[in-house]
């Protein structure tokens, strides 16, 4: 299929080099994702598509894929924006045209379809192109890294991990991640991923049986070496696999204190 790739300029620690946005050409040109309303984007955007795009899909509420939003709203006023709504995190601004899973867009190269992988956040989607088997992967994968689940923010990773599973039952060829490169191999980087959060869940159990009862203990014996910024991303990774653990009956909370269920 056609895509257009357009960076969206904005690096910085929690961003890498910074987001994709992509184009889908045709008569009524498709955007997956707002961007952050930095003017080079939205040249970017007019110089591939000079009437602007038709419907905009937002992948989900967090600032890196949504802020630009006003922005294109002001510069291509008869533009569609849609996403699975977000209460108390959506921008008002914006009328937005409610998704669900299942809800499909026709584009000048085919049916796009959404795919709701909440877990990341609870409004994230993925966009499934099964023609060509691709996804718009958003923030479900990318690679070098793992995904943040902001479990003090609507993060969820047993959501999460049931998400990458779903999209994994899909069988895709290549998924475009709103970070990163294009991932060529997305079965086999799903598997890591799954592998990965099995190995973290045994090291925070380990820590919970050294009597680490606390996510500030857990995180420093789990992570070393970080930086200052990097920190607050490493205590939500440990808060999202204790609340797993709550759920799944391995343990729980005794005010900020969390222990093992014996």
């Amino acid at each position: 299929m056609r895509v257009i790739p357009l960076p969206v300029a904005n690096p910085g620690p929690f961003t890498g080099a910074g987001n994709w946005t992509y184009l889908v050409p045709g008569v009524r040109p498709l955007l997956v994702d707002a961007g952050v309303g930095k003017a080079g984007h939205l040249d970017a955007l007019a110089a591939a598509a000079p009437a602007g795009p038709a419907l905009v899909v937002v992948t989900h509420a967090h600032p890196d894929h949504v802020s630009g939003a006003p922005a294109l709203a002001d510069r291509w006023p008869e533009a569609s924006f849609n996403k699975i709504p977000w209460t108390g995190r959506d921008l008002l601004e914006i009328r937005w045209q409610p998704v669900r899973d299942g809800t499909r867009f026709e584009t000048g190269e085919g049916e796009l379809e959404v795919v709701h992988t909440l877990g990341h956040a609870p409004d994230h989607v993925v966009l499934w192109h099964a023609a060509s088997r691709t996804v718009f992967g958003a923030d479900l994968l990318q690679l070098g890294n793992t995904v943040a689940i902001p479990a003090s923010n609507g993060g969820d990773l047993s959501a999460y991990l049931r998400s990458l599973k779903r999209v994994q039952s899909l069988e895709p060829a290549r998924v475009l991640p709103a970070h990163g490169p294009v991932i060529e191999d997305p079965m086999v980087l799903i598997d890591r991923y799954l592998v990965h959060r099995r190995h973290r869940e045994v090291q925070i159990l380990t820590a919970l049986e050294s009597k680490l009862d606390t996510v500030d203990a857990v995180a420093d014996r789990i992570y070393t070496g970080l930086t200052p910024v990097l920190g607050p991303l490493a205590k939500e990774s440990v808060l999202a696999h204790l609340v797993k653990l709550e759920q799944d009956g391995l343990a729980r909370r005794e005010g900020s204190r969390w222990v093992l269920v014996t």
